[in-house]
């Protein structure tokens, strides 16, 4: 049965990320962190997403199974917990592709043209033939992955946010094109009824607030009085939601876009760091390899020699000293900088110990795990048929307000 107002579960939180290749500190930062976090607040999927790899890597994908099993190993020395959070993969999950084919029947051709990131692209892979349907499309595909789950919340930083909000889009067109069966005014009558004249008369004076009137109080007024009631199902809440905003039943609820600190992490070489540009650290590299890194990172060119100043803000270093050095070790090393009172040799010995001190939890996280694929392979397999339970029941309700019959 399923379960009420009262009891509901946490916010569902989806994401996903290609695999390209090893984990590294642009990654962690931008993502995989804030994963971490949100797995004990949230009910967390986080799935591996191999077909949308094949979007820039169709002719690649010698490497996509041993990427897969690698990211997922990197996730688990991150922090990232099977008992608290679903890990699986996109491609073990079908029902991704089949509301991906339902969704690109509604999708409007300027929605996917218009896509930030789809110039931007192109551009930064010319060498790419990516004149294909599959790029064109994958932000179509990409809100398959969200709203198949019904996931409530997607953590994004700024750049993303237009993705969450084609999401949105498309299933807000959905639902005003599927939502509205000929028995669904019958269905909301008949459940006013059975929670009650008041609760009856108090929703419909709501409805006609905002439906006649326009008013965006009445509208507020009555989401609060169904997301209050301790005795609707989360699916009757979206039902009397829908007839209340006048789009009809809500069969793929929108999700909202849930902001996360992403700080841009440079590469050695002082652009955004990349497994393209080479210029990475790996969440398991060796200690040896991190001061390697670390040491030939690129710093401020005004300080050719020991005794010229530099400018921290024109350091590549002094980024990293932001994201992982304390108020008193950031003024040590601005000051330093600036009176050339320090080498840049001794600037980056703090971050070297700080970032192989976390990174030696992340390899003796891993390593169980690097050293059974099997681990691996179960942790992904279950994760996959516990997300597919839910893309299943999602597919049956979508199917039947399309009018195509569920076998």
């Amino acid at each position: 049965m399923e379960e009420v107002n009262q009891a509901k579960r946490p916010d569902r939180v989806l994401s996903g990320m290609r695999p390209t290749g090893y984990m590294h500190l642009g990654n962690y930062h931008g993502a995989l962190k804030n994963f971490v976090d949100l797995q004990s607040q949230y009910d967390c999927y986080f799935f591996v997403a191999d077909w949308h790899a094949l979007t820039t890597a169709y002719d690649e994908t010698h490497t996509i199974e041993e990427y897969s099993r690698e990211m997922v190993v990197d996730w688990l020395g991150a922090g990232l917990l099977p008992e608290h959070c679903t890990i699986f993969v996109q491609s073990k999950v079908p029902e991704h592709a089949e509301l991906h084919l339902f969704l690109s029947m509604i999708t409007p051709l300027p929605w996917v043209e218009r896509v930030p990131t789809y110039k931007d692209t192109i551009d930064a892979l010319q060498e790419k033939d990516l004149a294909t349907y599959g790029f064109l499309g994958y932000p179509v595909l990409q809100a398959a992955d969200i709203l198949i789950y019904r996931a409530e919340r997607v953590p994004v930083g700024t750049d993303q946010s237009a993705h969450v909000e084609m999401s949105r889009e498309i299933a807000r067109r959905f639902n005003e094109i599927y939502g509205r069966g000929t028995d669904f005014e019958t269905s909301v009558m008949g459940l006013l009824e059975d929670h009650g004249q008041a609760f009856k008369n108090d929703f419909l004076a709501c409805h006609r607030g905002f439906r006649e009137g326009g008013s965006q109080e009445a509208l507020e007024e009555g989401l609060t009085l169904v997301s209050s009631s301790t005795s609707l199902t989360r699916r009757q809440a979206e039902v009397l939601e829908g007839y209340l905003r006048g789009t009809g039943r809500v069969i793929l609820p929108e999700p909202r876009a849930l902001a996360t600190e992403t700080p841009l992490v440079v590469g050695l070489d002082g652009r955004k760091m990349s497994k393209s540009y080479g210029n990475t650290i790996q969440l398991r590299d060796k200690p040896e390899v991190i001061e390697q890194k670390v040491s030939r990172m690129q710093t401020d060119p005004a300080r050719v020699r020991l005794k010229d100043p530099g400018d921290p803000a024109k350091c590549p270093v002094y980024t990293w000293h932001e994201i992982y050095l304390d108020e008193a070790q950031r003024e040590w090393a601005a000051n330093g900088c600036r009176t050339a009172s320090i080498g840049c040799r001794e600037c980056k010995q703090p971050l070297i110990e700080v970032i192989n001190e976390e990174q030696t939890l992340f390899r003796e996280r891993a390593e169980p795990f690097a050293n059974s694929p099997e681990k691996v392979r179960q942790i992904l397999e279950d994760g996959s048929e516990k997300a597919r339970v839910i893309a299943k029941e999602t597919m049956t309700e979508v199917r039947s307000a399309i009018g195509i019959a569920n076998a």
